[in-house]
């Protein structure tokens, strides 16, 4: 029935090799000159910790290209990189993992095409030669990828569907630069590293989300999911958005037993298939929540047997528990994991935040980016390879406030959206920064043209679009990947399988808000998952210390706050700051972080990656 609602399932599972998890960077000069081998030697030196099993680089005139490798699969030498085919006179860095990738390889071959390796890196090579840009269009997975073509002099840039890869870049009339994250970048040196205004009104009003190509310094922009960018000798930038996904209803409704199978059946083949390409053991991140749950239970209804879980909680708050251990332990007993549970204290948490926030290629404001850093690095030294539940609230609609927009019933869309969106209204914006950075209400007008463009049959329908399309990947997405990268850990998201969020964008929203949300996802829980499990309501990766403020994690954001460098840098209103630390527990956004720690936060991550470079 996929193949009728034209959503291609995966045909075969493979058991190849693939590189893993990468790091990549490059330069394109187009000033005459040739790249400079010294900034892609330091971009690389930053990209260490993504990819701690080999480091390359390559050079042709004017473009350079540096990348480091985390090994999967084919541990071989002829999977490592920059990859280079001089019969075809092509070069290639990627980062990420394609899962059709064996197809793809026999239908290459077909065309008369040899390979001398088994990694899906070579596949992407032979795609690009044999259709040109279209082979974006036939890779399923999460990459972020630069192809030198020696012969036409030009660059090609691509990135996945669902941005789970990162891409960021910079230009100036002298050069092209492009890398995994934006410190690989600041480190080669030349970067605007001004404030973009437009970027840090999204930074304060969109939870951190500042929607692609901006981000808050001027001189970094990043390529948008779902798009691919060709630059020229010239410079001559041209960019193609290869893949939108409708939000309509189908043709040929289907009844809800039907919607209940056909999402089992696509998820079940995407927690499958990651588990299937990968010649080492892989993990689940184990929250206690039901997306998490139930990839454990997809697995082991797929027959995978030594299933291995990892779970990670703090210090209880009088407001609020620290961890979900009752829940995460209840799974592990039903499946018999061998499972791996860490809680950590405080004290730690705030000793290690510095080297969380250097982590973050942006300003992150979610409070579990510490969780997950930490997680990181203690499943880093137990296995290569995790799958996590990212995505599964805004696919199937599970966090609380959907329901609270589908209510109402009063104002355009956007304003629908912001009520309970919003972590300030433009007014509060106003006071948050100084006089210099005061200007126009870009989110409310952002959000409004994402609403309007979606190819949505209502307005829920275009919220969940847009939440999928762009605001998680600046989020959650960008989140998991730069804490768990950090220690070489790749982490794989099959909630968001293209296929999947194209059948799931089709459903119903009023079926997927269901009993509080996620409704698909609870039916096909149960009797997999204990009730508890199902039946719980919606949590949140618990960091209390980070949302109610007090006792050294206080006084650690008043001291950035008050600190030289911060008034020196006049971001914030003096008043507005004053206002937040006479009452530091008390000033919550509308999704529930506190708005004390996103003034520390932005501050912290600009004095750690951005104050000091040239």
């Amino acid at each position: 029935m996929l193949e009728r609602l034209g959503v291609q399932r995966v045909a075969a599972l493979f058991n190849l090799g693939c590189p893993g998890m990468c790091g990549i960077c490059g330069e394109l000069r187009i000033d005459g000159k040739a790249a400079d081998l010294t900034a892609i030697q330091r971009m690389t030196a930053r990209l260490e910790r993504r990819g701690p099993d080999h480091g390359g680089s390559y050079s042709d005139g004017s473009l350079g290209f540096g990348h480091r490798r985390l090994a999967i699969i084919d541990l071989s030498e002829h999977a490592n990189q920059p990859m280079v085919d001089q019969e075809l006179g092509l070069a290639l860095v990627f980062n990420g993992t394609i899962y059709n990738y064996p197809v793809l390889r026999a239908e290459l071959k077909g065309r008369g095409y040899h390979f001398y390796s088994d990694s899906d890196t070579e596949v992407i090579l032979k795609a690009w030669h044999a259709w040109g840009d279209a082979c974006v269009e036939r890779l399923h997975g999460m990459f972020a990828f630069a192809i030198w073509d020696q012969r036409s002099k030009q660059l090609f840039l691509a990135r996945d569907r669902l941005g789970i890869k990162p891409f960021y870049y910079t230009a100036d009339p002298t050069r092209f630069r492009f890398a995994s994250n934006t410190q690989a970048l600041l480190a080669a040196g030349g970067v605007d590293t001004r404030i973009d205004p437009e970027g840090l009104h999204y930074q304060l009003t969109l939870h951190g989300v500042i929607p692609a190509p901006g981000t808050v310094l001027r001189g970094i922009r990043k390529l948008p999911p779902g798009h691919c960018l060709k630059v020229e000798a010239s410079g001559e930038q041209t960019s193609r958005c290869y893949w939108r996904f409708p939000a309509t209803r189908l043709p040929q409704p289907l009844s809800e037993p039907q919607w209940l199978d056909e999402i089992h059946a696509c998820l079940r083949d995407a927690v499958k298939t990651r588990n299937e390409i990968a010649d080492v053991p892989v993990g689940v991140l184990l929250s206690g929540g039901l997306d998490s749950s139930l990839l454990v239970a997809l697995l082991a209804e797929a027959g995978v047997s030594d299933l291995r879980t990892f779970s990670v909680g703090f210090e209880d708050h009088p407001h609020e528990s620290g961890n979900e251990f009752e829940y995460s332990d209840a799974v592990v007993e039903r499946y018999g994991t061998r499972h791996h549970k860490f809680l950590v204290p405080n004290h730690e948490v705030l000793k290690r935040l510095p080297e969380t926030v250097d982590a973050m290629a942006e300003p992150m404001f979610g409070q579990d980016a510490v969780a997950f850093y930490l997680l990181g690095e203690q499943v880093s030294r137990e296995i290569k390879v995790v799958q996590s539940g990212q995505g599964a609230d805004e696919v199937f609609g599970g966090y609380f406030w959907y329901p609270l927009m589908m209510a109402e019933t009063e104002g355009s869309p956007v304003q629908r959206f912001a009520r309970h969106y919003f972590d300030r209204d433009h007014e509060e914006f106003l006071h948050t920064v100084s006089p210099a950075y005061r200007g126009e209400d870009y989110t409310t007008a952002r959000v409004a043209a994402l609403l309007a463009d979606a190819e949505a049959d209502s307005f829920m329908d275009a919220v969940l679009h847009m939440d999928v399309s762009t605001l998680i990947v600046d989020d959650p997405v960008k989140r998991v990947d730069n804490m768990t990268m950090a220690w070489g850990l790749e982490a794989r998201v099959p909630f968001l399988d293209h296929q999947l969020v194209e059948l799931a964008a089709r459903c119903p929203p009023e079926l997927k808000l269901r009993e509080g949300g996620k409704y698909p996802l609870k039916a096909m829980a149960r009797g997999l998952l204990p009730d508890a499990v199902i039946d719980r309501p919606k949590g949140y990766f618990p960091m209390p210390a980070l949302k109610y403020v007090r006792g050294e994690f206080l006084d650690f954001m008043k001291d950035i706050l008050l600190s030289r460098a911060c008034r020196e840098r006049g971001l914030y209103a003096p008043a507005y700051v004053d206002l937040l630390l006479s009452a530091p527990e008390m000033h919550h956004t509308r999704l529930r972080g506190s708005k004390l720690w996103h003034l520390a936060l932005l501050e912290l991550w600009l004095q750690r990656n951005v104050d000091g470079v040239a």
